[in-house]
């Protein structure tokens, strides 16, 4: 369980919080491995969102059903094609980008389906990765990485400046980009050369040109 400094007076995630507030209430939104629906619940409640979920565990969704979500089972690399353009105000991916098989393609679809797109994920250029497998000589663990290399779901480990790329290449515009710390708490006063370096979480919110 996390511990209490990890949590909002909400109830949720601190990153959890920080993605609900980049969301407009009472827009349409489409949370994408939304795992448990603690965050689609929250915007519900809170945002007075039109929310739908996609998870890819039986268990996830049947937890998120069980709290009256709006839940269906599919994948992002997938399932995202078959939703209509501009279907929804926004379309997140939290914790979820390294686990997809085309993780460009994933971004397009959700900017495709989606007017605007957040997304977070764990930052393998945090300088404790960097120290750990310099002089450890092992696939580090971290807070944010806690997985062992044979059994992590990440597939496509990736830093903060390799997602800003992506988006230049892509001609995405990011909005706004944060660098979080282990318990989803805004870096403040961080100099963006040091967000790479520093930051464990990277959250974006990004739109189309």
């Amino acid at each position: 369980m996390d511990a209490p400094e990890n949590r909002t007076r909400n109830g949720i995630r601190v990153d959890l919080q920080l993605i609900a507030d980049m969301v407009e209430p009472q827009t349409r939104v489409l949370d994408v491995g939304c795992g448990d629906g603690a965050l689609l619940e929250h915007l519900l409640r809170v945002k007075k969102v039109d929310g739908r979920g996609m998870e890819l565990s039986q268990a996830g969704v049947n937890a998120c059903v069980a709290s009256g979500l709006s839940v269906i089972q599919g994948d992002a690399d997938t399932d995202l094609g078959h939703y209509p353009a501009d279907a929804f105000d926004y379309v997140i991916l939290s914790q979820t980008l390294p686990a997809t098989r085309s993780p460009r393609a994933v971004l397009e679809q959700m900017l495709r389906v989606g007017k605007r797109a957040i997304v977070s994920f764990p930052n393998f250029a945090h300088w404790q990765v960097r120290l750990r497998l310099l002089f450890g000589g092992h696939m580090p663990q971290t807070d944010a990485l806690p997985h062992r290399w044979y059994d992590t779901p990440n597939i496509h480990l990736c830093t903060i400046d390799d997602f800003r790329e992506l988006c230049a290449e892509m001609g995405v515009v990011v909005e706004r980009a944060l660098a979080l710390d282990r318990r989803g708490h805004i870096i403040s006063g961080l100099p963006l050369p040091m967000a790479n370096l520093i930051g464990e979480q990277g959250l974006f919110l990004l739109r189309r040109k």
